[in-house]
């Protein structure tokens, strides 16, 4: 068997459902990136009488969401797309704001964090029926319901330091 350039990608999906099926997991890659990296400059950042406890939850959070990214990623390629992967792509996808207050109190930036997972846990689900039913693509779905659970269970436990 002759090895070519490119292999024809046949998967049930056609290729017009897989482009728009990559189009929203890179708006959902453009998300967990600036989540991650929000996530990233809060754990560096954070202060007073609860830093080590809050250090270390943020820690775990964005190595949370590093998963998830790549994830994500891999699943662009498994439907024979390629993902975002600059600062610029990223920022023109998300529908994340950066936090740009260096000097935020711990709770200005527990609640940013859980209003980021809020916000991707709402856009995950207006976007699951419409990639399982209009674009026949139950894997993703599936993939993105597995996410959309992970950030679930992030933004409970956000939520419950702040209660």
């Amino acid at each position: 068997m002759a090895l070519t350039k490119t292999a024809k990608i046949d998967i049930g999906i056609s290729a017009d459902n897989r482009q728009a099926i990559a189009n929203i997991l890179n708006r959902i890659l453009s998300d967990e990136f600036v989540l991650y990296t929000k996530t990233r400059k809060f754990h560096w950042n954070v202060k007073g009488i609860h830093f080590h406890d809050l250090h270390l939850f943020f820690e775990s959070q964005y190595n949370q969401l590093a998963e998830i990214m790549d994830a994500v990623a891999e699943r662009i390629r498994k439907i024979g797309h390629y993902s975002l992967g600059t600062l610029q792509q990223f920022l023109k996808e998300t529908d994340l704001l950066e936090h740009v207050d260096d000097g935020s109190s711990a709770e200005i930036m527990v609640e940013a964090l859980l209003e980021d997972h809020e916000t991707i846990i709402k856009e995950i689900r207006q976007v699951l029926d419409p990639i399982e039913e209009k674009h026949k693509d139950a894997g993703t779905a599936d993939f993105l319901t597995g996410i959309m659970e992970q950030h679930e269970t992030m933004a409970w436990m956000l939520r419950s330091i702040l209660q």
